[in-house]
């Protein structure tokens, strides 16, 4: 297997010290620090100040003091704003794919598609935001208006698994509608958000948006406790997921929340290009590692044409070759701690002792000069629906086959989960594939192409996985306020005091 050697962080151009961007400037009070890792190698990238309660506390207060002014900046401005980010994350984009390849351990090949899919979504919501409005119409002596406004101070909290998109998908849509944002990134994955933030001190006028990095339980606590924070948005486990809602709760703030998955992936008997298809359900499970809310995790496969299938599912799972985040012929790379490496591993083992049939993969490898990170060939098992590994959220590359035959007792078993996320299927039949789209309970469905997410199109979970639509017009909706004016011409005739 062919490998290469990460670069230096100094390739990468990282600084030695990342501290919070507050009010425009980046500094902090706190003067302790975290490690930044490099997952496949054990490199140190770089020291990340450990956010505090203090600078969450002055991180909220530029955003409130920057919030009347940015909310009064007329829409094309701030639009113009947001163009211009997309287009110095182009500029800069091979650069920022390799720090979150170094930073988190996925292959730079996908990670540069991250940041082209970031670039997008500000260039989105900066059109969006140009048609965002209410509404208005005539009444006897007058006119009725709905308002959309801005909520205010905006709390957003993401992930490690796709930094650049999950900025991407909590700033654009806040910022855009107008707005002020305090982001936590996770502190697995703070670099090019960090990185990001560099390029925005230099765009948006100082305090609009500020990044706090630091851990979940600190600088994430203090944020959604905040009585200055409007709006709470996250993105990450279920069980966090809860905390943050009921934070929301306590103060009567909105959130919006976009949770775990466990998604099914359907192969119907009339497909046709079966070689294609499998294809896609590894691409559906092995993607990001397999480290992703949406991974099609549990394919449901059709006794008609089981047999025909599962023999190429292996011979592909078998020819995915496990490698460096840097090596071009990587398919999947490695996990971005050991804390999420023996999760997985831990999982396969107890697929195994619950007598799933492992078909391929499921082991650690070692990658030459990254012998510190834990690569795991993707685990392909034969198994039911009631299964542990076909009920959990893994969040790895770990795929569970289920058998089946009738379409009833499959359609309860696809949504016999506590999420709905995400699903797929496959069939050359139109009417059967939008029947199926209506049965499952998902926020989104992929039919002939798992993964297939189109700028506009709504994302968003059912049950367990949240609630609130991201990546389109509406998720405008979620950080505005709709104000009701009603106008009369003239005061009304006196009717109620004699």
């Amino acid at each position: 297997m062919t490998t290469q050697t990460p670069a230096p962080a100094a390739q990468a151009g990282l600084s030695e010290r990342y501290q919070p961007l507050i009010g425009g400037r980046f500094a902090s009070p706190t003067t302790e620090t975290f490690a930044a890792i490099n997952p496949a190698t054990g490199a140190h990238l770089a020291d990340i100040t450990r956010g505090s309660q203090a600078d969450i506390t002055d991180a909220v207060a530029a955003a409130k003091s920057a919030f009347p002014g940015w909310a009064a900046t007329p829409v094309e401005q701030r639009s113009a704003m947001l163009v211009e980010l997309a287009r110095v994350i182009d500029a800069n984009i091979d650069r920022l794919a390799l720090i979150d390849a170094l930073d988190i351990g996925r292959r730079v090949s996908e990670t540069t598609i991250d940041h082209a899919r970031a670039a997008d979504q500000y260039r989105f919501f900066a059109a969006a935001a140009v048609t965002h409005a209410g509404w208005n119409r005539s009444i006897a002596g007058g006119i009725a208006i709905a308002k959309r406004e801005p909520i205010g101070v905006v709390g957003q909290i993401i992930p490690w698994n796709v930094p650049a998109i999950m900025a991407a998908f909590k700033m654009a849509p806040a910022l855009a509608a107008g707005n002020t944002v305090v982001l936590k990134p996770d502190e697995n994955a703070s670099l090019s958000t960090l990185e990001l933030g560099k390029y925005i001190s230099e765009i948006f006028p100082p305090g609009v948006v500020n990044i706090v990095p630091g851990l979940g339980e600190e600088a994430g606590a203090a944020l959604t406790a905040h009585p200055d924070v409007q709006k709470l948005a996250f993105t990450g486990s279920t069980e966090v997921g809860r905390l943050i809602a009921h934070a929301g709760a306590d103060r009567l703030v909105p959130v919006s929340l976009e949770l775990g998955g466990k998604s099914p992936n359907i192969v119907f008997p009339d497909v046709t290009d079966v070689d294609a298809i499998v294809d896609n359900a590894a691409f559906a499970v092995a993607h990001c590692n397999g480290q992703s809310c949406l991974a099609g995790t549990r394919l449901f496969v059709h006794d008609d044409i089981y047999d025909t299938f599962m023999p190429k599912l292996v011979a592909g799972f078998e020819r995915i070759v496990v490698g460096s985040p840097l090596d071009p012929t990587t398919v999947v790379s490695c996990l971005v701690s050991s804390e999420q490496g023996e999760r997985v591993l831990d999982y396969i083992d107890i697929g195994k002792k619950e007598g799933a049939d492992l078909l391929a993969g499921g082991d650690r490898i070692d990658v030459p000069g990254n012998e510190f990170g834990h690569f795991v060939r993707p685990a392909l098992f034969a198994t039911e629906n009631s299964a542990r590994i076909a009920q959990e959220e893994i969040f790895g590359p770990v795929l569970s086959v289920i058998r089946w035959n009738d379409y009833d007792t499959m359609i309860a078993e696809a949504n016999g989960i506590r999420y709905g996320l995400a699903a797929g299927l496959y069939t050359n039949d139109i009417a059967n594939a939008m029947k199926t789209a209506d049965a499952l309970e998902a926020g989104s469905v992929w039919i002939n192409g798992y993964f297939n997410m189109i700028d506009g199109s709504p994302f968003g979970g059912y049950k367990d996985s949240g609630f609130g639509s991201e990546y389109c017009a509406e998720t405008l909706n979620m950080y505005t306020h709709l104000k009701s004016v009603t106008l009369l011409n003239e005061p009304v005739a006196p009717f109620f005091l004699p």
